[in-house]
């Protein structure tokens, strides 16, 4: 675009801009649930579902009371989903997979059958790398993620039969091939962007969803125990989030228009790929590299506190004035994934000798709440949510940043696909909220005429 084209489109904005604008005073006057939020910060019911559910607080005669958060997939607990696997040392994400798919925990022999299930579709269709992915690479991971899953649409035989059967099985599909979406995206922008050498790993049908993403994403694909244990149990917390959440919202829309599973998925990816959804942790790390860089001492309490004040006042980092990782819309006085999380971050930062860098994220996890109190005068609860601690797990595992929010989507999947064949089977409706349009009704001015 030259720059007569680029001043001609910024003319073009302004007045754009100008015809967008609605005053705030309309939204409440018509009683607006902007956000699909209420006054009181809770949200509109919009559906029912079994597949999960978000506990974060109490209402008691139309007041939102602060509680500790809680996460069920299907109606057990999170921490007893986590503690279950990690007690029989075992993998915990296929058996979530199966848990929010189907209903149920499933016994040794239905777990056996899908593993090995999985494991026979990892592998892309023939073709697949070479022409979606090697030929087109993407900057963007997730990009890359959400036109492999469209795609897929033409290498299925029977994509837009919308049959029980065949969305679980596109499901399943999608659910197995995912890691290497996104560990060829990754070798593809590393290469053709990044100048450095292309190595393609195949799946082994052998090793578990977080195995094979760090087989794949390495040149040597050599991992420890340990680091495959937490990728893992990191797959099995942003499994799934209620219906809800914007990404698994997205799903249940698309999918109430009908249409096939590969666009209600690839809708779902472009929902995680905002900052404000699934990009967070991406800015959770930004803010602790420039925190890092700004306080000399890290062990200095009074230092930190100092920084998280100009963060807080808009006069330090992004000047957005928040503490990124710190607060969520449901959770209030603690985030159950963040507490599992933060005992694995625990674990890897004495494997990995960076206890003093552990220290300085409890830190702020502790002092932000007292800063946020003195600056603001708010006694508002704030808590770490999941994506204070999920960066410096996969920073801890060599993971690079550009995987971290792809990571998310190759969790979250399960969750997808669960929200959507409970959509198709129970919604019966396409959603469709009103709008009340506030324009001045205007005449038609012929154009001989116009200004």
């Amino acid at each position: 675009m030259n720059l007569e084209q680029k001043n001609s489109l910024v003319d073009l904005c302004k007045r754009v801009e100008q015809n967008s604008e609605i005053g705030a005073e309309h939204f409440s006057i018509y009683d607006v649930k902007r956000g699909l939020r209420n006054s009181n910060g809770t949200g509109v019911l919009a559906g029912l579902t079994k597949v999960g559910e978000v506990h974060g607080y109490v209402v008691d005669d139309g007041d939102k009371i602060s509680d500790h958060g809680k996460l069920f997939y299907r109606g057990i607990n999170i921490f007893e989903v986590a503690n279950g696997f990690q007690q029989e040392k075992r993998f915990g994400f296929e058996e979530t997979c199966y848990l929010l798919l189907f209903g149920n925990l499933p016994n040794e022999k239905q777990l056996a059958d899908f593993n090995e299930l999985l494991g026979s579709l990892r592998e892309l269709p023939e073709g697949f790398v070479q022409d979606m992915i090697l030929k087109a690479p993407s900057k963007d991971i997730m990009n890359k993620l959400a036109r492999c899953v469209l795609a897929s649409y033409s290498y299925d035989e029977n994509p837009d039969e919308t049959s029980t059967f065949n969305i679980i099985r596109q499901s399943i599909e999608l659910i197995a091939r995912f890691p290497a979406f996104l560990a060829y995206g990754f070798q593809a922008k590393a290469h053709y962007y990044g100048a450095e050498s292309l190595f393609i790993h195949k799946p082994r049908v052998d090793l578990c969803t977080a195995e094979n993403i760090l087989t794949m994403i390495r040149q040597d694909s050599e991992y420890t125990a340990l680091e495959a244990e937490i990728l893992d149990l990191s797959l099995v917390l942003h499994a799934e989030h209620g219906g809800g959440n914007n990404s698994s919202f997205s799903t249940r829309v698309i999918t109430s228009s009908g249409t096939d599973t590969y666009s209600a998925i690839a809708a779902a990816i472009g929902s995680l790929k905002g900052p404000k959804h699934g990009g967070a942790n991406a800015k959770v790390m930004g803010m602790i590299d420039d925190i890092k860089a700004n306080v000399k001492d890290w062990s200095n309490r009074e230092e930190i506190k100092q920084y998280l004040t100009k963060i807080i006042n808009k006069e330090a980092y992004d000047g957005s004035g928040l503490v990124y990782g710190l607060g969520h819309a449901i959770y209030t006085l603690s985030d159950p994934r963040a507490i599992l999380l933060k005992e694995k971050a625990i674990e890897l930062a004495k494997e990995k000798n960076r206890e003093d860098e552990l220290n300085l994220y409890l830190a702020i996890e502790e002092l932000t709440p007292q800063v946020f109190a003195e600056v603001k005068g708010s006694e508002k609860e704030i808590s770490a949510n999941v994506d204070f601690y999920s960066g410096f797990v996969y920073q801890s595992l060599n993971i690079p940043p550009e995987l971290y929010t792809p990571l998310f989507a190759v969790a979250r999947v399960p969750g997808w696909c669960a929200h959507r064949i409970e959509e198709h089977l129970t919604g019966q409706r396409i959603i469709r909220p009103a709008y009340k349009s506030v324009v001045t009704k205007k005449k038609y001015v012929p154009i001989s005429e116009r200004s």
